[in-house]
């Protein structure tokens, strides 16, 4: 399926963080990210909530190399524990592109289940 949404994002702690929330029209659904950058393990965490819930769901944590993220957690799908694989990739000044994808099997085998192809739109906040 494919679906447009429109993302928010507001930076926190002077880059060392930022909160975002989307909205899926289609849908009538939200979701918030907070990413909090831990300077002591030099990790980025990413905490998701949806309207749907309203839980703040377990961190996944990880880093960037170069113009790529990788970032690793626990999750469920379905009732079942998984584990949760997300991928953030810079594809130039204005454009990314994420990636989930997620392992039942204890990370031997995944499945990719949801990308989003983001376009900034609006003047980068600082």
């Amino acid at each position: 399926m494919e679906f447009p949404g429109h993302a928010v994002v507001r930076p926190l702690f002077g880059g060392a963080g930022n909160i975002d929330e989307i909205s899926f029209p289609a849908s009538r659904q939200h979701g918030l990210t907070l990413r909090l950058f831990d300077r002591e393990t030099e990790r980025w965490s990413l905490h998701w909530s949806d309207s749907r819930t309203g839980r703040l769901y377990p961190p996944l944590t990880g880093g960037f190399t170069g113009d790529r993220g990788d970032f690793h957690g626990e999750d469920t799908y379905d009732g079942r524990p998984v584990r949760a694989h997300f991928v953030w990739y810079r594809l130039g000044r204005d454009t990314a592109r994420w990636e989930q994808e997620l392992s039942a099997d204890d990370g031997r085998s995944w499945e990719l289940n949801w990308t989003m192809d983001l376009t900034r739109t609006g003047q980068a906040g600082g």
